[in-house]
């Protein structure tokens, strides 16, 4: 604690003793204001400048020490200084305490809070960043609302201490009036209790619910003058019209359907998306046929003398496309033809927030839309990259002939997972990494590991390494590279055959209608949506990666169900999209899987934690596989077993995450999981071990002692 916190505390201290030391409370009551009455009112005749300051000081004190008497201090006024008077300085008065009140609990609390509960307070933050001025308006509004709770609770969160101050003097306005105007009656006054009648207090509640009311009267307006300009069909089509096949655009049509709704589904190209065609499920076919090659080379490691493989990368891209056709059933026109959706193939055009046109004939008409066009692989503007045939992850899967030299661009899991892939296959790999590690969302040690697997297998990894132009010289084809690390400036050339752009994605954003309906963008160009997954219409809503944050196909899954019921529910109740437990994997080998905060997320946030670990090289299914390596990586809250985060990098460790996946979202702790049968032997058994390093450094050193004397005892 620092030495200002300690002085602050040592003052409140004081002045609180004091408060119940001198029993100066009494001086804060009906009864003896009534008894001084008469006095007091000589004095502000004879000194009314001195009166007011000594009263504005008080009230100060009372309101910003958080003691009782404040109500009593606003009668006061009213009774001394009637009600204009009374009113404009209680105002001020009441809300300078109520700020320095706020002031202090948030100089001495708030990051002890943050820092403690910061997982759970994480939505109530973004809500009173975005919203924070117009709750507290709403509980300044009722005076029902104890005010000396609302000032120390609000100096917890992050709303600003300028809008504190300006909306607690407008809000508690209202209720000033009330009581300062009761005090110019207060010799009919019997109790501070008896100024609030039902019929007052019930007065005050609905004013309080009025800016809520107000709030979705402005909304309802909004909407209405937002789709005014459009004009409105007598009769629709549809209840929903889906734009993209994908994850999130399958998942919205299967959940219309099977309310009933009337749905269609609207896709350009191919159903399934990029995760069936072009991502999740090839890039998945692809590592499985890269790993088997990888345990035919380490066959010694097995007990096998020898072994050999004869393959051509042909065969491999075509059994990737089997898979790909083995899947593809479960996404295709028939089945959800089945299911109640209606499926067209065509470019969609969201002509008005009513009306989809396909291919500039067929006109749709449609109470919601939901648009659900994904993202596509971002190519950055590296100049000479036009004179090279470059591969993205959408067009990797045309390849027939292994790259004898291929160039990796990025270090991300995408990247990564297909660096390693085509290092199996025989590849000569270099990656470049502008960053200064791959996996940057990782903690620097988890990404380490893959890094030390990577350059074990050949793989030559750039990092701290900025793309600068590409060179095509009679189809000898170079990228040079600027250092940006301790050889900074210097330029390096780095020859390929093939080159793998993998920097990311970029939502489709455009050729649909955002651009005519003035839609608006994210700064990372995604579709603007509130909590809901709504758009500037009300009836447009977007899931998937077009909005973002997480392009995952569970996310996309997981939004879609939001998006769905949201449009054909919302008149009724909506539901804000929960991003509180997201866990994802990246496929290389070791796998890094991960859900909730990682350290580096912790120390961005402030938020305080325990670190537990286990290294999966001691645990016995991993010996007996020859995958004696990794760790279990678990924070939580300092002092207890709530788990904040969970890094695992191992074999499996994309299944193994599971657990503490189901554990965070029903709060279950690690002694649960500890407490848990794991079967034996499993690479579950490490989840169970991690806990048990939990408990064994939060074991009691003082119980642990008396427990020793006590066996002691008995062996006598």
């Amino acid at each position: 604690m620092t030495k200002a916190k300690s002085l602050l505390i040592i003052i409140i201290l004081i002045a609180a003793g004091s408060f119940l030391l001198f029993d100066l409370g009494q001086y804060l009551t009906l009864d003896f204001f009534k008894s001084q009455q008469s006095k007091i009112d000589h004095y502000y005749d004879g000194n009314p400048g001195k009166t007011l300051l000594l009263y504005f000081i008080i009230y100060i004190a009372v309101t910003a020490l958080s003691l009782p008497g404040a109500a009593l201090m606003t009668l006061v006024g009213g009774a001394i200084f009637g009600v204009i008077t009374g009113t404009l300085i209680v105002s001020f008065a009441s809300s300078i305490g109520a700020t320095l009140a706020f002031l202090g609990s948030r100089f001495l609390f708030r990051d002890a809070v943050q820092n403690r509960f910061g997982g759970y307070l994480h939505a109530i933050n973004k809500g009173v960043e975005k919203d924070g001025a117009f709750y507290l308006f709403t509980l300044r509004l009722v005076p029902a609302f104890p005010f000396f709770v609302i000032n120390l609770v609000m100096g917890l969160t992050p709303i600003r201490p300028l809008t504190f101050y300006w909306v607690s003097q407008l809000g508690m306005l209202a209720g000033t009036i009330v009581y300062v105007n009761a005090g110019t009656q207060i010799a009919k006054i019997e109790s501070l209790s008896g100024i609030l009648s039902p019929g007052l207090i019930l007065s005050f509640v609905i004013l309080g619910f009025f800016p809520f009311i107000a709030k979705k009267i402005i909304a309802a307006i909004k909407a209405r003058k937002v789709l005014s300009q459009y004009e409105k069909p007598k009769h629709f089509d549809y209840n929903l019209v889906v734009i993209g096949a994908g994850s999130a655009g399958l998942v919205t049509s299967y959940i219309a359907a099977a309310v009933k709704a009337k749905v269609v589904l609207v896709e350009k190209h191919r159903m399934g998306g990029d995760c069936l065609n072009t991502g999740c499920v090839p890039s998945k076919a692809l590592l499985r046929s890269a790993k088997f090659l990888s345990h035919v080379k380490r066959a010694k490691e097995f007990g096998i003398k020898s072994t050999s493989v004869d393959f051509d990368f042909a065969d491999i891209m075509e059994r990737v496309q089997r898979i790909i056709r083995q899947v593809e059933p479960h996404d295709s026109v028939e089945r959800y033809s089945q299911l109640g959706v209606d499926c067209l193939t065509g470019d969609a055009k969201i002509t008005s927030p009513y009306t989809v046109e396909i291919d500039g004939q067929t006109l749709l008409t449609t109470r919601n839309i939901v648009i659900a066009t994904g993202a596509r692989p971002f190519v950055p503007p590296i100049a000479g990259i036009d004179s090279i045939d470059y591969l993205t992850s959408d067009t990797l899967w045309d390849l027939r002939k292994l790259p004898k030299r291929l160039l990796v661009l990025g270090g991300g899991p995408i990247g990564c997972e297909l660096v390693q892939a085509f290092a199996r296959f025989g590849s000569q790999v270099t990656q470049v990494e502008m960053l200064p590690r791959i996996l940057m969302r990782e903690d620097p040690e988890i990404s380490a590991m893959v890094m030390a697997r990577f350059k074990s297998e050949g793989i030559d990894i750039r990092v701290e390494h900025r793309a600068i132009k590409f060179i095509n010289n009679n189809n000898k084809k170079t990228l040079v590279c600027e250092c940006l690390g301790e050889q900074q400036g210097e330029e390096v050339s780095i020859e390929f055959d093939e080159v793998l752009i993998a920097v990311g994605r970029i939502a489709n954003t455009k050729g649909f209608g955002l651009e005519e309906l003035n839609i608006p963008l994210t700064p990372t160009r995604t579709i603007e949506t509130d909590q809901y997954l709504q758009t500037l219409y009300p009836n447009i809503f977007a899931c998937g990666d077009v909005v973002g944050p997480y392009q995952f196909t569970h996310i996309a899954s997981h939004q879609a169900w939001y998006a769905s019921v949201n449009a054909l529910f919302g008149r009724f109740r909506k539901f804000a999209v929960d991003y509180s437990v997201i866990p994802w994997a990246t496929f290389t080998d070791p796998e890094v899987a991960r859900v909730g905060l990682n350290e580096l997320e912790a120390k961005e946030k402030g938020i305080a934690y325990e670190v537990t670990t286990y290294d999966i090289e001691d645990l016995d299914r991993a010996i007996a596989d020859e995958e004696a390596h990794g760790i279990v990586k678990v924070l939580t809250v300092p002092g207890k077993d709530r788990i904040l985060g969970v890094t695992i990098v191992g074999e499996h460790a994309g299944d193994l995450i599971a657990e503490y996946v189901t554990a965070m979202r029903y709060k279950l702790g690690l002694n649960k999981i500890l407490g848990t049968i794991h079967i034996y032997p499993t690479m579950t058994e490490a989840n169970k071990f991690t806990a048990g390093n939990w408990k064994k450094a939060h074991a009691s050193k003082t119980i642990l002692s008396w427990v020793e004397r006590y066996h002691s005892w008995l062996r006598k």
